[in-house]
């Protein structure tokens, strides 16, 4: 690669201003392009030889006005200005350098080409240093290939986050990732890499302060954190792609806590997270060796039989791939009839059960397949890149070839087929699985929606289509419902239509730790329904203890299944081990009675652009101690959830973030002053749960699949302050299923907290139009509280 230096000013716009790079007078020069997209976002573009390589972009969809401009299939304009507020800035020629300003960020491009950026969090303010590029070489090109380098210089005391889905410590610092995504069946949580998903965003901390990166590139690449050392130059970080365009998008989080605002303004750049049915948070049941067995339909409906059994409450099934079947290999879309003889008979069992079914589909064809040659013929088949003919690739242990989805043709054909064999049969949702597109004929040629693209520039792009032609065929199926996807693969955006999981992990502590630390990092780098293979999926099945302890774990994530293709062919199931069934019952019952809660933050997430999961520094920036690797997180603001990570333990030591209310015991209600260390007890049947002071969880006593006319008594549990502080929050109910909360059909509850020595004031007001089963609400304060509740100004403990 060829490093670019010198620069001349093109031209400068109201949206900002073009550099011509090293000119040759045998080739067309490369611009450099600056576009100011808003106050504290300002996007970097390299047009190597006056031409993008790949000129749309899928990732990017700006929330305009609080709801996000969904990005056409065709893809969106790389150039385009849609959605953004493009502000004025002050554009200033001094001494060879050029500056861009706006109210909070300012940029300044040196000669020779690096650029330095500095930030503010008041227009009044002096400007202060924020982050710069390598000053002994910053931006490369490949000269005979299509390569492209950005490097930038570390500050000693950095801090990084996101990546998406990586293993290891949340705290990127000092390691290499890879962005190519694998099918990596039975990973190490801690070292493996790379994973399922491609999503180069990194946010930056120093000094109280946070900028993010996002590359918006879909080619392989790898992002360096201060692995790679070089006497020639100072400490680095490093990007590199093996193809497609530079193009990323600076940003910076002025307001604190900052790596909170850094990733709220990542999702308000690629997307709102959906907001899916409030059914989708209820306990998932997944298992391979149901509908790989031969009698495939007996062993689900004993599943239903199970779950009343035990008392176990359910609300989704997920059908894995053996109901494709033919043989010992799969194929999507055709159903195994001599393994399921009566699907509709089956969907109606579930449902009368109140469980919704999800069915697993795959985007590649084995070449026996029997449509193979219909969908051939039809040209909607990735072609190989030599050959008129469809690429093929190693697919679950045979050959297959990879559906097209930027081929209209094939969008219709797909949707098609969800309607014809999964949503008329009674599926519920789609579960988008094993798209992590792993065509190694890197040139072979994609439809493009006309201009035709190669792989290597848009393999993640296959799965977040896929996800998208399953959401609108669902969509047009049940207008009036909103979707429920799951996806596995996935790139930038995929928030916009899916809720996703860690992929197929491996049966270890180790796993239920590092998994903990992978989810929180989804989470941070604006994936917030996230969730992982409860009791782990690759391996021998979990002994009692780490089942206990897993499940426990489980039910705090947002996505909670047990899903397990174990070696030795046992399943993991709630009654797996008698002995415990109990406890596992237990930790079941804690999630339904908190499912008001979780649907909450989920509503939250996307409403407000809120994380579910956070780790507990997002809203402690404050306290430095939060920053320690760590085994806990929070689930919403208000609960703390310190699991149980290691074989054997009773105790568990937890770090009581500093939040000048304190902390309660979930269970006992015993206050705790934050900014100390605590041990809690932590025998096998109790996770330990602490609740922020000053928050009202809302709680249901329903213990049951989600049904909201049966969910006929709320409960405000209230967590007072222990002082004469102000304490805020909000409340959501609707009907769970619909999109009618978008115009009234929503309740919303708004409350103000205040104490002083004798009472607790709540002041609450609500709108909407729904009526929810309950009547009213009943405020439960905390054990040994003896203050008086005044809710409204009145005395009492309920709110209608």
């Amino acid at each position: 690669m060829k490093t670019l230096k010198n620069w001349t000013l093109l031209e400068k716009t109201e949206h900002g201003v073009t550099l011509v790079l090293d000119t040759n007078a045998d080739k067309k020069p490369h611009h450099f392009c600056v576009s100011v997209l808003e106050n504290n976002l300002i996007r970097i573009l390299i047009k190597k030889n006056e031409t993008l390589e790949l000129d749309r972009t899928w990732s990017i969809a700006p929330v305009l006005n609080n709801q996000t401009i969904d990005v056409p299939f065709e893809g969106r304009k790389r150039t385009s200005l849609e959605g953004f507020s493009c502000p004025a800035f002050i554009f200033e020629q001094i001494n060879g350098q050029i500056s861009l300003a706006t109210t909070h960020l300012k940029v300044v491009i040196h000669q020779p080409l690096y650029l330095e950026w500095f930030y503010r969090k008041n227009p009044l303010d002096a400007w202060q240093f924020l982050a710069n590029d390598r000053k002994t070489g910053a931006y490369c090109v490949g000269v005979t290939d299509t390569q492209s380098a950005h490097f930038m210089q570390r500050e000693l005391n950095d801090q990084y986050y996101g990546l998406g889905e990586k293993a290891g410590d949340l705290n990127r610092e000092g390691k290499r990732y890879e962005m190519r995504n694998l099918d990596a069946m039975g990973y190490n949580a801690a070292t493996t890499d790379p994973l399922y998903k491609h999503w180069p965003f990194t946010i930056t901390r120093r000094n109280n302060i946070s900028f993010g990166i996002f590359y918006d590139n879909l080619a392989t690449c790898m992002i360096d954190l201060g692995n790679e050392l070089d006497n020639y130059h100072l400490p680095y970080r490093k990007y590199t792609a093996e193809a497609g365009d530079l193009n990323y998008y600076f940003f910076v989080g002025t307001r604190e806590p900052s790596v909170l605002e850094t990733t709220k303004a990542f999702v308000r750049l690629t997307g709102k997270t959906i907001f899916s049915p409030k059914w989708s948070l209820g306990y998932s049941g997944s298992t391979m060796s149901y509908t790989d067995a031969p009698d495939a339909q007996v062993q689900l409906q004993q599943f239903i039989k199970l779950c009343q059994e035990h008392h176990i409450a359910c609300d989704s099934f997920q059908l894995s791939s053996g109901y494709t079947s033919i043989g010992t290999k799969r194929y999507v879309f055709h159903w195994n009839t001599q393994k399921v003889p009566d699907i509709l008979s089956l969907s109606s069992s579930f449902h009368h059960a109140g469980i919704k079914l999800a069915a697993n589909i795959k985007p590649c064809l084995l070449h026996d397949h029997p449509k193979y040659k219909e969908v051939s013929e039809a040209g909607l088949f990735i072609s190989d890149s030599e050959y008129d003919k469809p690429e093929i690739s190693i697919f679950w242990d045979d050959d297959g070839s990879h559906l097209d989805f930027t081929n209209p043709k094939t969008i219709t054909w797909w949707q098609d087929n969800v309607t014809t064999q999964l949503l008329e049969k009674g599926i519920d949702a789609t579960w988008n699985d094993n798209n992590e597109y792993e065509i190694w004929d890197k040139n072979a040629r994609c439809h493009g929606f006309g201009k035709p693209i190669a792989i290597k520039l848009i393999r993640p792009l296959m799965p977040l289509l896929m996800m998208r032609a399953s959401f609108e065929a669902q969509q047009r199926f049940a207008p009036n419902l909103r979707p429920y996807l799951i996806s596995r693969s996935g790139c930038a955006g995929m928030q916009r239509y899916v809720q996703t999981w860690s992929g197929d992990n491996r049966t270890n502590w180790q796993t239920l730790r590092y998994n903990t630390r992978m989810g929180v990092g989804m989470s941070i780098s604006g994936l917030y329904n996230v969730g992982h293979d409860v009791g782990g999926f690759a391996g021998n099945k979990p002994d009692p203890e780490l089942f206990v302890r897993w499940v426990q774990n489980g039910v705090m994530h947002p996505r909670f299944t047990i899903h397990s293709w174990n070696d030795d062919k046992s399943v993991n199931e709630p009654w797996m081990y008698p002995a415990i069934t109990p406890l596992i019952r237990a930790a079941l019952q804690i999630r339904y009675q908190l499912l008001p809660y979780f649907y909450n933050i989920l509503w939250q997430a996307h409403i407000d652009d809120e994380p579910m999961l956070r780790p507990t520094f997002l809203d402690h920036e404050h306290d430095p101690k939060t920053f320690a690797e760590n085994d806990d997180f929070l689930i919403g603001k208000d609960i703390l959830v310190a699991s149980v990570v290691e074989q054997g333990s009773r105790k568990r030591c937890v770090y009581l973030p500093d939040n000048t209310q304190g902390w309660y015991c979930y269970y006992t209600h015993q206050w705790f002053a934050g900014g100390q260390s605590i041990t809690l007890d932590a025998p096998l049947e109790r996770l330990p749960l602490l609740v922020r002071a000053g928050s009202i969880l809302p709680l249901s006593k329903r213990i049951g699949f989600v049904d909201q006319n049966q969910d006929d008594v709320r409960i405000f549990q209230v967590f007072p302050m222990q002082d004469n502080s102000i304490s805020t929050g909000k409340h959501f109910e609707d009907d769970g299923i619909s999109n009618a909360w978008k115009t009234g059909g929503s309740l919303q509850l708004t409350w103000t907290m205040h104490a002083d020595h004798t009472h607790i004031y709540i002041d609450i007001q609500k709108t909407g139009d729904y009526q929810p089963a309950f009547a009213q609400i009943n405020f439960i304060l905390a054990k040994n509280e003896s203050r008086i509740l005044m809710i409204n100004s009145e005395c009492t403990d309920t709110f209608s």
